[in-house]
C-alpha cells in the first residue's frame, strides 16, 4: 500500500470525491492558497475557483450558506481551519443543520461536512488547541468522526462526503505530518466500525484521535511489564462501536479511557457509564477515565505539557487497573 500523510490523505479524498461528484465543493478561509496546514494545496488549480471556494472571515456566514446549498442539493465541505473558530457558527450547525431533517419531516436532509481541526499543536493557547468532540456528539442529528490514522482521515472523509447527514469532521492538527499506509482504490469508511489497534486480555484501553497514539505507545510498554492491554480506536463518537467495546471489556474485565479533551463531561464519559451500566457485574475493577484538567490550554509549552494525557499516564492507570 503506499505511505502517506495524515493531510495528504484527506487531501486524496477530497479530490477524489470531486472528481467523482460534481454537486461536491469547499469553501473556507485561505483555501486557494491551501489552507492554513495545506490539506488544500494545488485542488484550486484543478478544480477552480467556483469549488474551492475563499470565503471572507465570517464562520456564521461560511456555514449559514453551506447549510443552505447542501439543502438545495449539493454537498459542501466547510473548512473552519479551527475547532474554536467553529463556535462563532455553532447555532448554524446545532440549530439549524442538525435538526432540518427532523422538523421537515425529512422532505430536506444536510449532506454538509464541517472540518474542524482539533487538539494541542506547537504552543498555539488556550483560542487555538481545545478538543470539543463532546459537544457536538451531546447533539441529536450530527454525525462525529475523529480520524486517528492517514488511511481513516481518507476513508472516513470520503464517507462523510457521501452521507447525507450533517458530519462533523475532527482531524488532530498534531496528525497533519503522520505517515502511514493508505489502501489504494475507493475504499469508503463505516461510522460506527471501531479499529482494534492491538489485541489483550487483561485490560482494554479506548480512545480516538491522536491519543490512540499514546495508548499504543503505552500498551509496548504495559507489555514490558506483563501486562496485555486491548487498544481500541472508537473512529467516531456518534455512532460509536458499543458492540465492539462491550465485547473487549466482557473479556477483559477492566476499561480505561483515555482522551486529550478536558476529563469533566468529556466522551469519555458516556463510554466510561455504557460500560459500567451493561457489565458491572462482570468488571473486576472500576471503570477509569484520563483527560485534560478544567483549565485553559496554556501558551508556554511546559505548561502545556501539564495539560496534557502522556504514556506514563497511562501506563500507571492501567497498571492500577489491573493490581486492583
Amino acid at each position: 500500500m503506499p505511505v502517506m500523510t495524515y493531510m495528504e490523505a484527506s487531501r486524496q479524498a477530497l479530490a477524489e470525491e470531486m472528481r467523482r461528484d460534481p454537486m461536491v465543493w469547499a469553501v473556507g478561509e485561505d483555501l486557494g492558497r491551501g489552507g492554513v496546514f495545506g490539506q488544500y494545496r494545488g485542488l484550486i488549480d484543478e478544480f477552480g475557483a467556483d469549488r474551492i471556494s475563499d470565503a471572507p472571515i465570517s464562520e456564521s456566514c461560511i456555514l449559514g450558506a453551506a447549510v443552505g446549498a447542501a439543502m438545495m442539493g449539493t454537498r459542501p465541505v466547510v473548512e473552519m481551519r479551527f475547532s474554536d473558530f467553529a463556535l462563532c457558527a455553532v447555532d448554524e450547525l446545532v440549530n439549524q443543520a442538525a435538526k432540518a431533517r427532523y422538523m421537515f419531516g425529512g422532505q430536506t436532509r444536510v449532506p454538509l461536512v464541517v472540518r474542524e481541526p482539533i487538539g494541542m499543536w506547537r504552543s498555539s493557547a488556550a483560542q487555538h488547541s481545545q478538543s470539543l468532540e463532546a459537544w457536538y456528539a451531546h447533539i441529536p442529528g450530527l454525525v462525529v468522526a475523529v480520524p486517528a490514522t492517514p488511511a481513516d482521515n481518507k476513508a472516513l472523509l470520503k464517507a462523510a462526503i457521501r452521507c447525507d447527514d450533517p458530519v462533523v469532521y475532527m482531524e488532530h492538527k498534531g496528525l497533519w505530518p503522520l505517515e502511514g499506509e493508505v489502501p489504494a482504490g475507493d475504499v469508503v469508511g463505516e461510522f460506527g466500525k471501531a479499529r482494534l489497534v492491538r489485541e489483550g486480555g487483561d485490560v482494554t484501553i479506548v480512545s480516538w484521535s491522536a491519543a490512540v497514539h499514546t495508548v499504543a505507545e503505552a500498551a509496548v510498554r504495559l507489555a514490558e511489564e506483563g501486562i496485555d492491554a486491548e487498544v481500541i480506536d472508537l473512529r467516531t463518537l456518534w455512532p460509536w462501536d458499543q458492540g465492539a467495546v462491550l465485547g473487549s471489556v466482557g473479556r477483559t474485565g477492566r476499561l480505561l479511557v483515555v482522551q486529550e479533551a478536558v476529563a469533566v463531561a468529556g466522551f469519555g464519559a458516556e463510554v466510561a457509564a455504557f460500560v459500567a451500566e451493561r457489565l458491572h457485574k462482570a468488571l473486576k475493577a472500576p471503570v477509569k477515565r484520563l483527560g485534560a484538567p478544567r483549565i485553559p490550554i496554556s501558551y508556554a509549552p511546559v505548561l502545556e505539557d501539564e495539560v496534557r494525557v502522556r504514556t506514563e499516564a497511562v501506563v500507571a492507570a492501567a497498571r492500577g487497573l489491573v493490581e486492583y
